[in-house]
Order: structure tokens, then C-alpha cells, then sequence
């Protein structure tokens, strides 16, 4: 694979991705929003963007709009000589890092999308303003870029939904590509965030993952039963702090009832030591 054209600054993306387009043929761009700190959960996005554009576009930029009070954005971690690495190992084309001076010249930017009810809840809830944030770096993304598809992963699933109806709503001329969650062997969702685990908390963690399969199972026999079976499995464990357990309606992300029949989005979130982990999975209440 060759090496790919690092871009510091929204002209010199623009003018890549320009120079991209002007190859032959009708040229697909894909891009993939990431905050760097890049995992194999992140390259699976880029390996998908690969297999469906032309020419693939990955932005590296820890958004401050998304991190809260009570969350320390110095201590991301940042690593960007082995991401662009890790990202030319995979076929990436362009590789687009802005400073947070560059994506917010006149400091924090005074115009925000917000994503209504859906994203004070749950994740929203726990994190005031995250997906204001998240919301706003995205859009400004999309509109730097011009991309044809945007690569998101299923983990962040409430993410997702917000970026989907963000771009339907404001009709947005592209189109979100979901990644399945990539998972460790145990079945712990892939994140940044793991490698801060001690042997013991590591082991702890996977429970999250053992508590959605619990509830995808039980699923069958209502919701009651559905969250009964997630919350024995974390229970269990002394180490686990539980932040929510919720049973949502997949096409506007708000809670069912306790009658409902049909398709769900299990969502778990819940602390191990000082990392918060979230996960989630699609099942069928019987």
C-alpha cells in the first residue's frame, strides 16, 4: 500500500479530495470520522470504506465540543504517527488532521446542531452536550470533505441514529455506511478505552457483553424477562457499575413500552474501575 497524503488544513483536504475526483471515472469518496488513538475496530470502518469508494478519507481530530466537564480531553490518548501507519497498511488515501484551531478558528463555535429529545437521553444524559458536539464536527466534516458515503461504527449506536437523521433532515447528499461492532475474542466490544484495564478489569468487562447476550436471548419472552436477564449477568459482578440498561425502538430510539412486540436495540453502558463502556445489539421481543 502507498503512503497516504496527510492533510493538515481544510484547504489542503479540499484540494486532495479535488485532485482525487479528477481521476478517472466517476470517483465514490468515502470518509471516516475518528478521533485517532486507531484500533482494529476503527480499521474494519476503513477496510469497509475501502470495498465500497474509490478513495478513502479519514480525519483524525479530538472534537472538544463532545467532551464533557468531568471528562479531561488533555488525557486523550493521541498517536498520530502510528495511526497514519496503521491507516496506509489498510488503504487509505487521504488522511485529513486538522488542530482545533484550524477546525474552530474564533474558538468553540457558537453555531451547534442539536439532536432534539433523542440525544439528551441515555448517552445524552450522561455526557450533557456530547452529540451537540459529535453532531456539529460531523456536519463540519461532511461539508469539508463532500464525501458520497460516511463510515460510522454500530458500537456508538445511538450515535448513529442521530448522524442518520442529522443527514436525512438536513439532506445531507450522502450516505451513512454502519460497520458491525468489532469484537475481542470474549466478545468485549473494541475501544480506545480498553487498553486502560488491569488484568482484573479486563476479565470484569467482558461481563457487558455476557449481559447482552443474556437479554438478546431472554428477548423472546418480553422485556421484562429481557432486562431481568441483563441485569442478573452484571449483577454478579461487584466491579461493574451500571450507568443504563435500555430497550429501545430502533426507528426513533425511544423507550417501548411494556407491550411491545417486535424489533429492539438492547443498550448497555456501565463503568469498570474508571473506563465506561457501551454496548449494544439488535433482538426480537416475543
Amino acid at each position: 500500500m502507498s503512503e497516504p497524503i496527510v492533510a493538515p488544513t481544510i484547504a489542503a483536504v479540499r484540494s486532495a479530495v479535488r485532485n482525487a475526483r479528477a481521476g478517472q471515472g466517476d470517483r465514490r469518496i468515502a470518509l471516516v470520522p475518528t478521533m485517532g488513538a486507531l484500533h482494529a475496530g476503527h480499521l474494519a470502518l476503513v477496510e469497509r470504506a475501502r470495498d465500497i469508494a474509490d478513495v478513502v478519507v479519514v480525519s483524525i481530530f479530538v472534537n472538544p465540543l463532545q467532551f464533557g466537564q468531568n471528562e479531561d480531553l488533555s488525557s486523550y490518548p493521541r498517536s498520530l504517527e502510528r495511526d497514519v501507519a496503521a491507516l496506509a497498511d489498510v488503504g487509505a488515501d487521504i488522511v485529513f488532521t486538522p488542530t482545533e484551531s484550524e477546525m474552530y478558528p474564533n474558538g468553540p463555535s457558537a453555531t451547534r446542531i442539536t439532536g432534539g429529545a433523542a440525544a439528551g437521553m441515555l448517552e445524552g444524559a450522561s455526557r450533557r452536550g456530547h452529540f451537540e458536539g459529535v453532531l456539529t464536527v460531523v456536519a463540519k466534516l461532511l461539508h469539508i470533505v463532500g464525501p458520497d458515503v460516511v463510515v460510522f461504527g454500530q458500537k456508538d449506536a445511538q450515535q448513529v441514529f442521530l448522524v442518520q437523521r442529522m443527514v436525512r433532515d438536513l439532506d445531507f447528499p450522502v450516505r451513512v455506511e454502519v460497520v458491525d461492532t468489532v469484537r475481542d475474542e470474549d466478545g468485549l466490544a473494541l475501544s480506545s478505552r480498553n487498553a486502560r484495564f488491569d488484568p482484573r478489569q479486563r476479565s470484569v468487562a467482558r461481563t457487558v457483553h455476557t449481559a447482552l447476550e443474556a437479554a438478546v436471548s431472554a428477548a423472546d419472552r418480553g422485556i421484562d424477562a429481557c432486562v431481568a436477564a441483563a441485569q442478573s449477568a452484571l449483577m454478579g459482578e461487584p466491579l461493574i457499575q451500571l450507568d443504563y440498561l435500555a430497550v429501545v425502538e430502533p426507528g426513533t430510539f425511544q423507550p417501548v413500552d411494556d407491550g411491545f412486540r417486535g424489533k429492539v436495540r438492547i443498550l448497555i453502558a456501565a463503568r469498570v474501575g474508571d473506563v465506561r463502556l457501551i454496548d449494544n445489539d439488535l433482538a426480537h421481543l416475543g
